[in-house]
C-alpha cells in the first residue's frame, strides 16, 4: 500500500508500515526523529489523493478534553479549538479510501462524531493507561496484541518541567503502531 502519515514527527508509525513493505512516509512541520521517507511542511499544502491509508495524528493541544479548563474565558483559546477542529473536518474529507484519524479523549466526538474505537496502550504491550481514540473509514477495529497487567500512567504524572513535554506526550506507540501495520494491511478484525 501507499500510505502517509500526517502530523507525526517520530517516524514509529511510518517505520512500522516500511518494515511490512509498505510504501510510507510522514509529515509533519518538524522534522523527523529518525531517518526515513518525510515531509517537513504543512500537510494541508500536499496532494494525498493517490494514496491508499492515511493516518492522521491531529495535534491535541486544542482537541483534548484535559484542556477544556484552559477554554473559559480565552476567546483566543477558544478560536485556536475551532481551528483544530476544522482542521480533523480537512482530515476526514481527505481523498482516500482508507482513512484512521487518532487522538486523545477529545472533542471532535462532540463536535464532529464519537470515535469508532478506543483502545490503550496495555493492550498493545506497553505497561501504560492513556485512552487513544480512532475514527475509521474502511478499517476494522484493531486487535489486542499483548495484554499487559501493571498499568501506569506516564502520561499524566509527567512534570511540566519535563523537556520536550508537548512532543513526549505525543509521542505514539510502537506496538500500537504494529499493530495498525500489521491488522490494516489485510484488514483483519471487525469493520465499524
Amino acid at each position: 500500500m501507499k500510505v502517509a502519515i500526517l502530523c507525526e514527527f517520530s517516524g514509529i508509525v511510518r517505520d512500522a508500515f516500511l518494515a511490512k513493505g509498505h510504501d510510507a512516509i510522514s509529515c509533519d512541520l518538524e522534522p523527523t526523529e529518525r531517518p526515513g521517507p518525510h515531509i517537513q511542511g504543512d500537510c494541508r499544502d500536499y496532494d494525498w489523493s493517490g494514496y491508499d491509508l492515511i493516518i492522521a495524528h491531529p495535534p491535541c493541544t486544542y482537541l483534548a478534553t484535559s484542556g477544556n479548563r484552559w477554554m473559559k474565558n480565552n476567546p483566543e483559546r477558544m478560536n485556536k479549538r475551532l481551528d483544530a477542529i476544522m482542521f480533523v473536518v480537512w482530515c476526514m474529507m481527505l481523498p482516500v479510501k482508507k482513512l484512521c484519524i487518532e487522538n486523545p479523549v477529545s472533542v471532535i466526538a462532540s463536535y464532529i462524531r464519537p470515535c469508532d474505537q478506543s483502545i490503550q496502550p496495555w493492550q498493545f504491550g506497553h505497561p501504560e493507561k492513556k485512552r487513544i481514540c480512532l475514527w475509521l473509514e474502511n478499517l476494522p477495529k484493531l486487535k489486542s496484541t499483548k495484554i499487559m497487567k501493571e498499568k501506569k500512567s506516564r502520561i499524566h504524572h509527567m512534570g511540566s518541567n519535563v523537556k520536550n513535554r508537548g512532543k513526549e506526550r505525543s509521542r505514539f506507540y510502537p506496538g500500537i503502531a504494529k499493530a495498525m501495520a500489521e491488522q490494516w494491511e489485510n484488514n483483519q478484525g471487525e469493520y465499524n
